[in-house]
């Protein structure tokens, strides 16, 4: 049984990270605000890591765990393409990550991360926790934020819906957590995966959408 104080610890303060499964593909966002406690030590910290053209991650939590989680993620699945000559299936790979965190349990790495990609079966997006619990998810945010972006998600979500209509309500989202949330801010990343691979956003796109 975990105590109190281990409890605490436990809870991931920053960040505000989002996933959202479009009909022809993904879209992840994230705030770019690293803080330790009230402390903002870092206000452009890469919360979105690209694992291979079709798959990528975002961390909320500790960063050193969470950089660990990633490495060990890409360099695992660059191993499985160069062995089975094949792209991981999406599943394969949050299952990987599952499996290290549950391994971790005793001393968890204090990570939550969402894996998003696409596959032969289409578009995928899973959410895990420090444990290594895992659960597929339509449209999902982690990170002391997601009460603020779920507020504008859960309002406005439909499946089906594809990338291009859905960027507008991502960016709202992702903005409304970082003027409220005080561990989220000062800008944002939006990484889209579909059928072309992993792509970015440029300054100029967020800008445009920010706007509008």
């Amino acid at each position: 049984m975990i105590n109190n104080d281990a409890t605490n610890r436990l809870v991931l303060k920053g960040t505000t990270t989002i996933g959202v499964v479009c009909k022809d593909g993904v879209i992840l966002a994230s705030d770019t605000r690293v803080t330790m406690g009230f402390y903002v030590a870092h206000k452009h910290g890469k919360k979105i890591y690209k694992i291979d053209d079709h798959i990528a991650m975002t961390i909320a939590g500790s960063v050193a765990d969470a950089q660990r989680t990633v490495d060990i993620l890409t360099a695992n699945v660059q191993l499985y393409k160069l062995n089975i000559g094949r792209p991981l299936p999406i599943n394969s790979a949050a299952r990987l990550v599952a499996n290290l965190l549950f391994s971790s349990r005793y001393a968890p790495l204090l990570t939550q991360a969402l894996i998003g990609g696409i596959d032969d079966t289409g578009p995928h997006i899973y959410s895990l926790d420090p444990f290594g619990s895992l659960t597929e998810e339509k449209c999902v945010a982690t990170g002391s934020g997601s009460p603020i972006a779920y507020g504008i998600l859960e309002d406005r979500y439909k499946e089906g819906v594809a990338i291009k209509e859905f960027l507008p309500i991502i960016v709202k989202a992702v903005n409304s957590a970082m003027k409220r949330d005080a561990a989220s801010g000062d800008s944002f990343n939006v990484a889209v995966i579909n059928e072309k691979g992993y792509r970015e956003l440029t300054e100029e796109e967020k800008k445009k959408l920010l706007a509008g």
